[in-house]
């Protein structure tokens, strides 16, 4: 019924197989969504998140106009907060 893909990570740009194995384990536990990563990608993410050391990106906050600093990386179309600016906005 399921036969191995090949993928690409979406971090490395390197190609992985996604077998046939995996595709029926992610079916039986309902996931929709096919891995974006690779099995390396993945688990440098694991531990990179365990220990806190996400990745921590520079940018103007839309509203103040100060430094921000976020945990992904900015896209120009969208508008990014500084902490102080960020909770203001949750509060009205």
């Amino acid at each position: 019924m399921y036969e191995d893909k090949t993928l690409v990570c979406k971090d490395c740009g390197n190609e992985f197989v996604f077998t046939a194995g995996e595709q029926e384990f992610y079916a039986e536990k309902g996931f929709v969504n096919e891995p974006q990563r690779c099995k390396a990608c993945r688990d440098a993410r694991k531990q990179g998140g365990a220990r806190g050391e996400k990745q921590m990106f520079t940018a103007v906050c839309a509203s103040c106009g100060g430094e921000a600093k976020v945990p992904f990386k900015p896209r120009e179309d969208r508008p990014v907060y500084c902490s102080e600016c960020f909770a203001k906005m949750r509060e009205n």
